[in-house]
């Protein structure tokens, strides 16, 4: 088995740091925060203090050039930051990050972006439809994208997450005991931390680069009726909606399956647990 690097050891850096390291892979895996290096330690996996936010992409650090991207595939599992005024240092360290990765040669890499590069304009969505966001985060993306897309000297899979769900991030709680939500009736389009640990997993075991895939579980309740199902499976109080249908999509998984051949392991909400 070989070395792999993940780049962002957050929720789920350091879930699929886990899920390779049971598989047999060497990893190494960044953190920003320096309380957190010992539990990389512990996790078996070889930590490193690394922020994008600080020239250590200058390519004048020999622990960085030497150790960290010295790997067979790294993963960037990095999401741009959502409060005012950060998202635009996003890109200019996504474009160092790219010529680091050609200077220390690394062949192979996954990149983590998410389906809100599709904005929501009432249809369905698959790998075949070309991006339209609607949010700042998501124009940061489609950029990000394109730049490790381009690079001539590695290739890159895009690993288009839907939204995020497991344990430590229980959807009962997002909406619980909140009245007059929005858009009710939209369909969901999530994914749960097995299911995004084993997508990634299954490109980096069937070493397939240079594709943009979806994960997004196939099943697409609405809003309303998924988070009011999870808020009372979390003993929560119910969240209202109003029952309407604004600005939605529908995102498609195609290659999952054609690509990975890859099984949903929660495939449906009614009976997931965290």
């Amino acid at each position: 088995m070989g070395t792999i690097s993940i780049l962002g050891c957050g929720w789920f850096g350091l879930h699929l740091a886990q899920s390779l390291i049971t598989a047999g892979f060497t990893v190494k895996g960044s953190t920003t925060s320096s309380d957190k290096l010992a539990v990389l330690t512990e996790a078996g996996i070889a930590p490193f203090l690394l922020d994008l936010s600080m020239p250590i992409l200058d390519l004048s650090t020999p622990t960085v050039k030497t150790d960290f991207f010295n790997c067979e595939v790294l993963v960037i599992a990095v999401p741009p930051k959502a409060r005012a005024g950060q998202a635009g240092n996003y890109v200019p360290a996504m474009q160092r990050l790219v010529e680091a990765i050609t200077v220390y040669g690394i062949q192979q890499v996954i990149f983590i972006s998410a389906t809100s590069v599709y904005g929501d304009h009432n249809t369905e969505v698959d790998e075949h439809t070309m991006p339209a966001p609607d949010t700042l985060s998501g124009e940061v993306l489609v950029t990000a994208e394109n730049l490790f897309r381009n690079a001539e000297a590695f290739q890159t899979t895009i690993l288009r997450f839907a939204g995020l769900i497991g344990p430590g991030r229980d959807p009962g709680r997002f909406f619980a005991g909140k009245t007059d939500v929005p858009n009710g009736l939209a369909p969901v389009n999530l994914l749960h931390q097995l299911d995004a640990t084993g997508i990634c997993r299954a490109v980096i075991q069937q070493s397939r680069y240079g594709y943009t895939i979806n994960a997004c579980a196939p099943h697409h309740p609405s809003r309303s009726d998924f988070y009011t199902k999870a808020a009372e499976r979390a003993g929560l109080v119910l969240p209202h909606f109003r029952l309407e249908k604004l600005q939605w999509k529908i995102v498609n998984s195609v290659y999952v399956e054609a690509l990975l051949g890859y099984a949903f392991e929660v495939d449906n909400w009614e009976y997931f647990a965290l």
